[in-house]
């Protein structure tokens, strides 16, 4: 069978596996809707965490980034990694004995307030809207390859598939279907990690091949080291060393920060600590799920190497019409774009993309085709820069193709990275819709609601989050990954500050809560604004703030909001003496002894 066909039976059978799901877990009430009923077991919330964590920025995305980028994409790895042991071992347990269903719901009740009850929901908003657009584009760009069909109709297509089981099943319905889906992703990702890693280096296990020498066309050890000849690779064609990073070092401090502290107060993930039995589970599952995360995460950096070597080596110098039938593919999706500059017929890598921005076509391959056959590209070529262009967001899933492996691989690659796209941006929906449904009408604006009330707005709300979602999927602000990490730093600075220091710091007020998220929230969404679409032109490291990129702008918005809480908290009235008492209660965890029985 060919890779088309084979793709639509995997795809397909992905699909049906989680409507199925949705539709057996049908949420029947609003806990069952919101935490699945607290009744999920620690091993399967492991792989669902997992699942709504790894999205399609870490599936499809990252591989890219560390693919073009090497070492300055470590930020990636260890933002996003140690972020979720900061989650797992300082907030998650105690939020979850605190034993509220969203993050405002934990913030309006420490805050005894419900004006910091709505920013919290403001702010989820404006972090799950940011999240969610990186996802929507993931499925989008899955679509448009391998069901041949528009990038933005993929994404119409990935709204209605979320409809089903965000709407219908809720929190329930996601959750087991997660699991299905985490089982989907990682085997998708490490089947052609493995296959390329033997066929490279001769290990089967990627993460000892990525520091491995490399094969040569007959299985004979070259004794140069993979990182090394990726280094000359792109050296000869006169991109920076592989293994060295651009970035300064108080950026990377500040984007691993931003990333670390904005996945533990990532409202999506922290849910998820609600819906197992007890405290203790929210722990066990915190270790599970960062063990089914490492699985990825550790592969990862491989991937990006044996990628970016197998791609410049199969496509530059190659004449256009001897390529290999994936770089054809890609092109028609409009996610890969080559100008022959020098009329050579040849397609010639080098650093710098042909143009700027991404490719414009005058028409479909049939419509306006070049001398060669390529599409005509309608954009201003610049000088001494590469024929071609790439979308890094691409990597991962063209990987199996460009490594000529089999079709099979191909089409279980198509599925995983529909299953991580849509993994996260269910949990993303129902945090919005939960937000709005729980935490803005039933706590704040409509009390009297009834349970069948709220539930049906949950489900309306969620609706209205999906095509708001798809509109950003069709009109993403930049790259999956980079809009995800916009996503945590909007995080970061806004949640992270008043979730720590309410369960740390017993003084701290609703006056300061509120100053403190309005000043971080602003300041690093004005910021991002800014560089990314008012004066992108401006975007460089002269023009910013310290020297801080808005990737990692995040952190300087934490840090303000830190000093604004705390100073506030200490000009204005200490909290409620029952509230004081609550903090000291949620930091002893239950079966303490007698701590636990004060």
């Amino acid at each position: 069978m060919d890779v088309q066909l084979l793709t639509y039976i995997f795809v397909g059978a992905s699909f049906a596996l989680y409507i199925g799901i949705a539709i057996w877990s049908r949420a029947g009430s609003t806990k069952e809707f919101y935490v699945a009923g607290g009744g999920v077991s620690p091993v399967a919330n492991g792989a669902a965490t997992a699942a709504d964590w790894m999205s399609a920025a870490s599936f499809i995305s990252m591989a890219g980034i560390i693919a073009y980028s090497g070492y300055d994409a470590s930020v990636y790895l260890m933002g996003w990694t140690g972020g979720y042991v900061l989650l797992a071992m300082l907030l998650a347990p105690y939020l979850r004995k605190f034993g509220k269903f969203t993050v405002p719901d934990f913030i309006g009740d420490r805050y005894y307030s419900n004006v910091a009850r709505t920013v919290a929901v403001i702010c989820v908003i404006f972090v799950s809207f940011t999240y969610v657009a990186g996802q929507m584009r993931g499925v989008g760009i899955v679509f448009a390859r391998f069901l041949e069909v528009d990038v933005n109709i993929g994404v119409v297509i990935g709204m209605a598939i979320v409809f089903f089981y965000a709407v219908l099943g809720g929190m329930k319905g996601i959750t087991y279907t997660q699991v299905a889906q985490y089982c989907v992703l990682i085997f998708a990702f490490l089947v052609p990690a493995v296959f390329l890693s033997i066929m490279m280096t001769g290990h089967v296990l990627p993460q000892t091949g990525f520091g491995a020498t490399v094969l040569d066309a007959s299985g004979n050890d070259t004794g140069v080291y993979l990182l090394e000849r990726l280094d000359q690779v792109v050296q000869d064609l006169g991109f920076g060393a592989y293994t060295d990073g651009s970035k300064s070092t108080i950026d990377v401090f500040f984007i691993t920060a931003a990333l670390m502290c904005g996945t533990a107060g990532l409202p999506h993930v922290i849910v998820r600590f609600f819906t197992v039995p007890r405290v203790r589970d929210a722990r066990i599952s915190a270790g599970w799920a960062l063990f089914f995360i490492a699985l990825l995460y550790t592969s990862a950096p491989a991937v990006g190497a044996f990628a970016r070597t197998n791609l410049i080596e199969t496509v530059n110098g190659t004449e256009y019409k001897e390529l290999p039938g994936w770089f054809y593919n890609w092109e028609n999706s409009g996610l890969i774009g080559w100008m022959d500059k020098n009329n050579d017929g040849r397609v010639q890598m080098a650093a710098g993309d042909p143009f700027q921005g991404k490719p414009t076509f005058s028409g479909s391959r049939e419509e306006a085709s070049g001398a060669q056959g390529e599409r005509v590209l309608t954009n201003t070529p610049t000088d001494n820069a590469s024929e071609v262009y790439i979308d890094r967001d691409i990597i991962v899933l063209a990987n199996p193709e460009i490594g000529n492996l089999p079709a099979w691989v191909i089409a279980l690659v198509a599925a995983g990275g529909v299953a991580a796209a849509l993994s996260t941006a269910a949990g993303l929906l129902l945090v919005i819709s939960s937000a709005i449904s729980h935490d803005l009408l039933k706590k704040t604006l409509v009390p009297g609601i009834t349970e069948k009330q709220e539930l049906l707005a949950a489900r309306l709300a969620a609706v209205v989050a999906i095509i708001i979602a798809g509109y950003f999927g069709i009109n993403p602000p930049g790259f999956v990954a980079q809009v995800v990490a916009f996503a945590f730093g909007l995080a970061a600075a806004s949640f992270f500050p008043v979730i720590l220091m309410g369960i740390f710091y017993r003084r701290m007020n609703k006056e300061g809560a509120i100053a403190g998220m309005l000043v971080g929230l602003a300041f690093t969404f004005a910021y991002i604004v800014y560089f990314k679409f008012i004066s992108p032109e401006l975007n460089t490291a002269d023009n910013w703030l310290f020297g801080v990129s808005p990737e990692g702008i995040g952190t300087v918005g934490m840090i303000l909001n830190f000093v604004v809480a705390f100073a506030v908290s200490r000009v204005t009235q200490a909290p409620p003496e029952h509230i004081q008492h609550i903090v000291e209660d949620i930091r002893v965890p239950r079966g303490a002894g007698a701590a636990a029985q004060h």
